[in-house]
């Protein structure tokens, strides 16, 4: 048997879900596309995958104009081809923003991780700053130094 879900019945929590996950439409207030007029629960302003997935639907399927279903859904039309470029490499995924933010240590280079993982384990992350310092030319703190290290 397969369970049923009633869509409608936790609007709110639905919206937790979506804010805690970062998933929130940033304009849902812009968002006029007669799916999310709030008649049919299902069809959520507040979820921006769901809104950037029917805006490439409404272009795609039912044809309508770039600059009609980004300002529709709540985007522009830059925000529209970034939508599409991601979406054709990545499907649905592409759908979900890129994570903000630096993607690891700047500094912390696969020679820095060889060389740290290789120093003798006696001695401290204070001592090991020093010696890359002096060795490679780069200022770690003491603490990226240790995480290198426990990989």
């Amino acid at each position: 048997m397969v369970p049923t879900v009633e869509i409608g019945a936790s609007a709110n929590g639905r919206r937790r879900a979506l804010e805690t996950a970062g998933l929130l439409h940033p304009r849902f207030g812009a968002v006029t596309a007669p799916l999310f007029d709030g008649r049919e629960p299902f069809f959520l302003s507040l979820d921006k995958v769901q809104v950037k997935y029917e805006m490439l639907r409404a272009h795609i399927v039912d044809s309508v104009r770039v600059s009609s279903a980004a300002s529709a859904h709540g985007y522009s039309r830059a925000a529209f081809y970034l939508a599409v470029a991601n979406f054709e490499e990545k499907g649905m995924l592409g759908l979900l923003d890129e994570r903000r933010g630096r993607r690891g240590p700047l500094k912390l280079t696969a020679e820095l991780v060889a060389y740290l993982q290789g120093a003798e384990s006696s001695r401290s992350g204070a001592e090991l700053v020093e010696e890359i310092e002096r060795v490679f030319g780069v200022h770690l703190h003491r603490r990226t130094i240790e995480r290198a290290r426990s990989r």
